[in-house]
């Protein structure tokens, strides 16, 4: 499919999309995490993360996506996670649009900004409440179809089934999205562990690549080096079974050192007091090298990934991108900017070795480097995920505190 028209950034001028791009071997930048973005400037409701606010405030989710375009990302991926009627309705959730206007406004916001750009936007879905249910595979499927219809409305370019805790459920998002004929993407919320059923990220991704996935990786839920970990255990177990995929990863930018399965949901910051565990900019160009190093041709990321973070990843790789995005036009590649700095022992900071070893203090006395997860051991099947429309009531509540108290 003809999707963008490459020029100043290649020998060629032509037109390439995703499977074209990474086959040729170039390097796709994907965005940052819209939902926490959003929610830190009054945009996102903390609890449902439900992107109503492409609908409800345009202006801006489209800014956001403008300021990763910015900094050298040329995937936009529509705004809809968790974008489906039964995560919209769930536990009292009260927005004035429905999924299909939420979709279609997320879609059309994508594709203004990423013609302002080299950009190819992505189409998205996720994993839904009715899953976690226990509803049947032609009631997830049916939900997967709903969003699937405005994609192909609005003629997205790739399709992208992310953020999924379980690969049965991934794998019925990558047989609905197939069928559209565009190329499909599939990338799991996991860490080495494997899948909140215990199956391995290499068998999870054989999985999705039979199913149908040309695009496979881990997004979401642990720290760069972690994510870059479990894809590299997908890429050998992809390879030994003789099959052929590229490979994607977009993690979160906190330090996660200390979680288990479930990842930084379990965390006792979760989700408001991130702050202290987010990735420094040198940090970033750490995980673009190793992720580059490691195969991986597709590299964004997704919560805490700020503009400035995914700017980092563009310097790393302008070498083998063959471009620095235009948001690198003031910064100056490893602080080199400071070299105008007034004080003298700032304007010595003016250099790579100096960032890259630096050990960044947190300013915080007393407190830990690392925490105890509360993670309670539940998943798909358990009476605790069992969702509902009406509101969490109080006794639910409760029951749910003094729980807490005892773990």
């Amino acid at each position: 499919m003809c999707t963008a028209e490459r020029g100043d950034q290649g020998s060629r001028v032509a037109c390439f999309g995703i499977l074209e791009r990474l086959n040729a071997g170039e390097v796709v930048i994907g965005d940052g995490g819209f939902v926490f973005a959003l929610e830190k400037r009054g945009y996102v409701k903390a609890g449902p993360w439900t992107p109503e606010a492409a609908a409800e405030h345009p202006e801006a989710v489209r800014q956001l996506h403008r300021e990763f375009l910015r900094a050298g990302a040329n995937v936009m991926q529509t705004f809809t996670f968790y974008a489906s009627d039964d995560k919209l309705e769930n536990r009292g959730n009260k927005i004035t649009f429905t999924g299909a206007q939420v979709n279609e406004a997320a879609c059309d916001l994508a594709r203004e900004v990423a013609n302002e750009g080299d950009a190819l936007v992505a189409g998205g879905v996720c994993q839904t409440p009715s899953y976690l249910s226990c509803k049947s595979e032609a009631d997830v499927k049916a939900i997967f179809k709903k969003q699937l219809d405005v994609f192909m409305k609005k003629n997205v370019d790739f399709l992208i089934a992310e953020y999924f805790e379980h690969v049965e459920e991934a794998v019925w998002a990558v047989e609905v999205l197939k069928e559209t004929g565009k190329p499909v993407a599939a990338s799991l919320c996991i860490g080495p562990e494997g899948d909140m059923h215990g199956i391995s990220p290499g068998e999870c991704a054989v999985r999705l690549v039979k199913a149908g996935a040309q695009i496979v990786g881990v997004n979401c839920h642990f720290d760069p080096m972690t994510c870059v970990n479990a894809v590299k255990m997908m890429k050998e177990a992809v390879e030994k079974a003789g099959l052929k995929a590229h490979y994607m990863v977009q993690p979160l930018a906190y330090h996660t050192p200390d979680c288990s399965c479930q990842g930084f949901i379990d965390l006792p910051e979760f989700p408001f007091g991130l702050e202290p565990r987010i990735l420094t900019r040198w940090d970033m160009h750490k995980y673009a090298r190793e992720a580059y190093n490691a195969g991986i041709r597709f590299i964004g990321g997704c919560c805490g990934f700020e503009p400035y973070h995914i700017r980092a990843v563009a310097e790393e790789l302008a070498p083998e991108r063959g471009v620095l995005p235009a948001a690198s036009e003031k910064h100056g590649n490893w602080g080199t900017g400071l070299e105008m700095h007034t004080k003298p022992w700032v304007r010595a900071r003016a250099r790579r070795d100096y960032w890259e070893n630096l050990k960044p203090a947190s300013g915080r006395p007393l407190c830990p480097s690392m925490s105890a997860p509360d993670g309670w051991g539940v998943t798909k099947g358990h009476t605790d995920l069992l969702q509902q429309k009406e509101a969490t009531t109080k006794a639910q509540l409760k029951q749910l505190f003094e729980r807490s108290m005892n773990h």
